[in-house]
Formats: structure tokens, C-alpha cells, sequence
């Protein structure tokens, strides 16, 4: 049997006789002091467990057992916590491992461990530490809600959940928990019990800014966008320089016709300026050589990964000239992907900057001789916008992962083109547009083998439209609109897909708002979206997909082009509702743009009526649109590139 480290070298069997002995004659801090020196041998010892909780628990409120060699003196954890508070996540790491030496089980120093190792991306060994914490303190209900938290970050949304759950049981008025456990609830796309989890947080702590904000992604994503705007703008009350609320804010505001397009600039505007005055510094003097053999390229994004920003980015990449321009990746996130592995190297650096200070971020991208950053997130999620406020490079611009303007006053470009950011629109950006000459982004052909079929309607008899986007693009205006088409075109139906429609609730909803229009249920088809493969495999089903406005498709149209179907889309007067214009212009699609609600309806009506046309077309769309600038890189490449040296 090991050998206590005690005074007297006492065996465990020793010990614990002594330590029921003391307790017998009161002297509780010596029976403590024994308990505790057995569990610092064998942590999960029982009777050492059940004896030191019996003890604390017999105490006066207020009052604890104080054992000088097991835990840190309260000046050294201040001293931590106020390590880790300023952002040094690193050196808290090593001043947590320091103190461990000497206090093996601190479960303050275990915790902040564990949140030190969370901060800089090492999720599994965040995890194993706050499991230890829990080991030796089963009702520590911190570790519990800090583990759901790593948990989550790692993809595993329902040990997510069970944790926080746990975190809740032991202390029922933990608002932290609840918020936390309404994000992990949203990733598995169960909206409305999200959102029950956040008003319970409200509700615990109503002056939570950051569970307002978070509640109001959920009710976007439930399409509820009043009610979200709503949300942001309490947050942003609660807490004026709140900038991820902002953020969502602008996202939101994307979707709905209810707010014009001067209401998004003034929002933006405002974000710009407050991030400003938050900016401590702001370079002007940089390190990067003036007239450089090579461009010295920045890309900031938590998107480069498998993801719609990634599948854009990876054939630009390989035909990116080497010569001419030097790439250096900053990804925002600990994500890494097949897809991350298969850009990496495409990239002379990969600097991760997940958990550093903005200012810690821009400092290193001054020293890296930055000539033109890239910002590819806008106010999407994982953006640091506010890094590029110190203006750590001469030339900043915002392309590709966003569809508006930042706000930002220090961002000098946005990256158009012709028919997304026509120059009428150029006072809907802070930024000066800066047009590539025919398409602002260009997609990597997707690496699946399917095959384009005919159209199904051959064969069924009757027309399916299709919608494999966002289901909080579907507004009231476009279901009317849809309604509209479905009730013109006899038996025809409509797909819908996407990750939302995992939430009962939500698929109950959608099928009420067009029973509301006069469609039956029976005409909408409503499903979950699956992996790649079933998701291209799904096109095969629809014949015409049908684009939302004024958040019109990116990704899912040229993917469902590619599939062979073709879109049909209304165009708009702002970036995000030209999208799907600068999709079909490039692709030689123009007759499928409409100007208003009647001429969609109206070419809705005459592309369904017309099958051969639309057997012929479709047999046709691939080679088309693999043809087109859509799928040229080396095309792209060399326009991205003089746009970055010009």
C-alpha cells in the first residue's frame, strides 16, 4: 500500500484510523488535514471522499476546511485569474502547471487549466482536465458547464448537452449554463428548446447581454427576425460596445425586407465606430517593403475548412502565382479539416490567431510584412473585424465570406463585380468597391461523383421546385410568392432541405405558413440536410430550384447548376440580393433573372411548361457551367491578382 505523505508516514489504513479518531474528539481540521493528504494519493479514495465532504458540509455557511498543503494560497489564484483575464493564455497554461507541482489538486488551478488549454485550440486536453476536476470534486458544477463548452467546441452537441445539464442539476439558477446549453441545443438544430434554454438564462439573470444575443441567432434562424432584431438591440443596450452582437445584428438584417438598406449602413456605421474607439492603437508605419518582388497576401477567416468560403477558395488557390503573390493563412478557429490539409499548402505560413487578443494579432501580422489583408468572415461567425481597426496592413479588404459592408472605416476595399455591385449601389459601402471584371467569386467543382439525370418531372408528371438554402431566408414575402407558383403550376411541389427542419416545431410551422396560402401538405416536402453525397444526390429530385430575395443563394445555386438545375432568381438593389444575378450572368443563364414578383411568377409558370426545353438544357448545364467564370480559376487568378497588385 503507497505511503501518505504525512508527518508521521502514515499508510492510508493508518491514516484513516487517526482521522476517525480526531473526529471523535472534534478536531475536525486534523481529520481534514489526513482525508485530504489520503486523496492526494488516490483521488477517487471513498471513505476519504464521503469523510472530507461530511466535514465541509458540517460546517456554518460561509466557514471551510482550510488545509495549507493542498491548495494555493488565494493571492496565487487571484494572480492567475487575473493571468488568464488578460488574455496571456499561454503563460496562464505554464503558470497552471507551475502551481500543480506543488498543488496537485487545486481544483481552481485544474479549472483554469482546462479554460487555458480550451483558449489556445487543444479541446481534448481541456476536456481530460476538467474531467479531473470533476473526479476529485463530483459536484463541482464550474467544470461541468466548462466541459460542455469544449465539448461543444469538438462537434459533440449532445455530451455537450449532458453536461450542462448536469452543471444545472447541481446549481439550478446557473445562467451561463443555460445560454451555453441553448448554443449546443442550436447546433443540433433544435431551435425552440434553444430558445427555452436562453429564456431561462434571461430569466435567472435578466442583464445577461450575451444570452440576448445569442437568443436572437436562434430566432433568426427560426425566422423570426423582429423578434431577433429585438434581441441584438437589448443585448446592445445592456452592453453598448457589445460588437458580436452588432455583428449578428448586421447578419439578420440581411434577410429581411423590413429593414432598408439605409437602416443596415447606419448599423454598420455605428458598429465602425464604436470598434474604433476601442482600438487602443492604430498603425501607420509598416514593414513590408513598398515596390516587393512578391505581394505579401493575408487571409483572416474561420472558415478554412470544409465550408462554402473553403470549397470558393480551393481551386483559386492552386492557381494563385507564386511568383507574384505570397499567401499567408490567419484561421480564427481551432477547426481543421480535410479540406484545411488540403489548402495548407498553398499557403508560405499557417498562423493560427484562435484566442489571441486583437492586439496580440495585429502586432504579428505587422511584423509579417502584411501588404493587403484579407478579411473572408464580414459579421459571420469566428470574424475578427476588430483587428483590422489597429490597421496592421496598408492595404485592407473585405471579400468572399460576406455580402455587405463591414462598417469599418479602416477597410479600404470590398471586392465586387459587375453585377452584384453595380456603381449605383456604391453608397451602401463604407469601403471603395473594387470591381473584378466578371465574377467576385469562383468555386471549385465539387468532388462527388454523381450524375446529372434527366429531369424528374419526365417521369413523375409533374414539376418539383426546390430550396436547399437557409431556411431563415424563406421570408413571408417569399412563401407568398412560392404559394403564388405552386398554386399556378397543378400538382407541382416543392423541396425543401436544410439542417433547421430537424426541429418538429419548425417543420410543423413551415407546413402552417403554406396551409396559410391555400398549399396543401401534401405538395410540401420537407427534409434534413444529409452528407454531401445525399445532398448532391437530392438535386436529381428537383427541377427547377427556386432562389429566396432578398438573401438570395450563393453556394447552393451554383452547386444545384453544376447538378444541372437551373435557378431562377429575382433580382435586388443590394449585394446580398444580386447574388444569385452574378450566378446566372456568368453562367449564361440571363432569361432566368426576373425584375419583380410578377415576371418570377411568370417565368416560373413558362420553364415548367416547357419539359423538353428543360430536358435539354439540363443535359447540357454542367459542361455550361464548368465552362463559364464560375468554375475558371486560372481565370479568376489572374484578375484576383491584378486587382491585389493594382
Amino acid at each position: 500500500m503507497k505511503n501518505v505523505p504525512h508527518s508521521q508516514q502514515l499508510t492510508i489504513e493508518q491514516a484513516l484510523s487517526r482521522a476517525k479518531k480526531a473526529i471523535k474528539k472534534g478536531y475536525t481540521q486534523t481529520a481534514a488535514e489526513l482525508y485530504d493528504a489520503i486523496l492526494q494519493q488516490q483521488p477517487n479514495h471513498p471513505i476519504a471522499k464521503k469523510g472530507l465532504r461530511k466535514l465541509q458540509n458540517s460546517l456554518p455557511h460561509g466557514q471551510a476546511i482550510q488545509v495549507e498543503t493542498a491548495i494555493p494560497s488565494q493571492d496565487q489564484l487571484n494572480a492567475l485569474v487575473n493571468l488568464y483575464n488578460s488574455g496571456q493564455i499561454v503563460e496562464t497554461e505554464q503558470a497552471c502547471r507551475e502551481l500543480l507541482r506543488a498543488y496537485p489538486q487545486s481544483l481552481v488551478v485544474i479549472n483554469v487549466l482546462g479554460a487555458a488549454l480550451q483558449g489556445q485550440g487543444k479541446l481534448q486536453e481541456a476536456v481530460t482536465s476538467y474531467e479531473k476536476a470533476i473526479q476529485l470534486k463530483p459536484d463541482y458544477e464550474e467544470a461541468y458547464s466548462n466541459r460542455g463548452a469544449a465539448l461543444q467546441e469538438l462537434g459533440q452537441f449532445d455530451e455537450a448537452v449532458a453536461s450542462y445539464d448536469k452543471a444545472i442539476r447541481l446549481r439550478p439558477n446557473y445562467a451561463k449554463a443555460y445560454s451555453n446549453r441553448g448554443n449546443a441545443l442550436k447546433d443540433l438544430g433544435r431551435l425552440n428548446q434553444a430558445l427555452k434554454s436562453y429564456n431561462k438564462a434571461i430569466q435567472i439573470d435578466p442583464d445577461y447581454a450575451e444570452a440576448y444575443s445569442n437568443r436572437g441567432v436562434a430566432l433568426q434562424e427560426l425566422g423570426q427576425f423582429d423578434e431577433a432584431v429585438a434581441s441584438y438591440e437589448k443585448a446592445i443596450q445592456l452592453k453598448p460596445d457589445h460588437t458580436n452582437a452588432y455583428s449578428n445584428l448586421l447578419l439578420t438584417l440581411n434577410y429581411t425586407s423590413n429593414h432598408n438598406t439605409i437602416d443596415r449602413i447606419a448599423t454598420a456605421r455605428k458598429f465602425g465606430k464604436i470598434v474604433s474607439e476601442k482600438t487602443p492603437i492604430r498603425f501607420s508605419a509598416y514593414q513590408c517593403q513598398p515596390m516587393p518582388d512578391r505581394l505579401r497576401v493575408g487571409f483572416v477567416s474561420g472558415d478554412l475548412r470544409n465550408h462554402p468560403v473553403g470549397y470558393f477558395l480551393e481551386s483559386i488557390l492552386s492557381s494563385i502565382d507564386a511568383s507574384k503573390i505570397e499567401l499567408i493563412a490567419y484561421p480564427s478557429t481551432a477547426k481543421v479539416d480535410a479540406l484545411s490539409e488540403r489548402i495548407k499548402p498553398f499557403f508560405s505560413s499557417w498562423k493560427s490567431i484562435y484566442a489571441q487578443t486583437d492586439e496580440e494579432v495585429a502586432k504579428r501580422i505587422v511584423a509579417d510584412g502584411i501588404h493587403v489583408l484579407v478579411d473572408l468572415a464580414g459579421h459571420t461567425a469566428d470574424n475578427r473585424l476588430p483587428v483590422f481597426a489597429y490597421k496592421p496592413s496598408p492595404v485592407q479588404l473585405s471579400w468572399l465570406g460576406y455580402f455587405a459592408t463591414t462598417g469599418l472605416n479602416e477597410m479600404d476595399y470590398l471586392l465586387g463585380d459587375p453585377y452584384v455591385t453595380p456603381p449605383q449601389n456604391d453608397e451602401q459601402f463604407t469601403e471603395k468597391v473594387w470591381r473584378l471584371p466578371e465574377t467576385r467569386w469562383c468555386f471549385t467543382a465539387p468532388d462527388a461523383d454523381m450524375e446529372v439525370v434527366l429531369p424528374p418531372a419526365l417521369n413523375q408528371g409533374y414539376v418539383t421546385f426546390g430550396c436547399f438554402n437557409n431556411l431563415a431566408k424563406m421570408n413571408d414575402k417569399v412563401v407568398e410568392l412560392w404559394a403564388k407558383v405552386l398554386d399556378a403550376i397543378p400538382n407541382s411541389q416543392l423541396l425543401l432541405k436544410t439542417k433547421q427542419l430537424s426541429d418538429q416545431l419548425l417543420r410543423k410551422s413551415v407546413i402552417q405558413r403554406f396551409s396559410a396560402q391555400g398549399i396543401d401538405s401534401k405538395r410540401i416536402i420537407l427534409e434534413v440536410q444529409e452528407d454531401r453525397q445525399g445532398y448532391f444526390a437530392a438535386y436529381n429530385r428537383i427541377d427547377i430550384a427556386l432562389d429566396p430575395f432578398p438573401f438570395t443563394g450563393g453556394t447552393t445555386s451554383v452547386e444545384g447548376l453544376w447538378m444541372g438545375v437551373p435557378l431562377l432568381t429575382l433580382a435586388g438593389d443590394s449585394l446580398v440580393s444580386r447574388q444569385g444575378v452574378g450566378v446566372l450572368m456568368n453562367a449564361g443563364l440571363q432569361e432566368w433573372i426576373a425584375d419583380d414578383e410578377e415576371e418570377y411568377l411568370a417565368k416560373a409558370i413558362r420553364f415548367a411548361s416547357d419539359l423538353d426545353k428543360l430536358a435539354s438544357l439540363r443535359a447540357d448545364l454542367r459542361a455550361q457551367v464548368l465552362a463559364s467564370p464560375l468554375f475558371d480559376a486560372p481565370r479568376f487568378a489572374r484578375n484576383f491578382e491584378n486587382a491585389l497588385l493594382e
